[in-house]
């Protein structure tokens, strides 16, 4: 029994480790804390995959974390037809060691 709860315990931590992603931002908190800038995502007409404004931020931040960024800042956004649309300003902490 005590085997199985341990287990259940590695599996669990080993999804919430993988669970980080990129966070939205406003432009006060990114000039507050001194962000860097990694440059820009945008997601564009997608066919109705981001549909909602929920699915919007989901891809946002999932094309946040492909750019190595942390946070992302929405830059311009609107609903186009089935799809919603926007063009984000991707960050890191530039307090944070690089890693090579």
């Amino acid at each position: 029994m005590k085997k199985t709860a341990l287990i259940a315990c590695v599996m669990m931590s080993a999804v919430s480790f993988s669970a980080f992603a990129a966070t939205q931002i406003s432009k006060d908190e990114a000039d507050h804390f001194k962000l860097t800038s990694l440059g820009n995502v945008n997601v564009s007409t997608s066919g109705g995959t981001v549909s909602s404004p929920s699915d919007l931020h989901n891809k946002l931040s999932k094309l946040a974390d492909d750019k190595g960024g942390q946070y992302y800042r929405i830059i311009a956004a609107r609903e186009h037809g089935p799809n919603f649309v926007a063009v984000a300003e991707v960050y890191k902490d530039a307090r944070q060691a690089v890693v090579k």
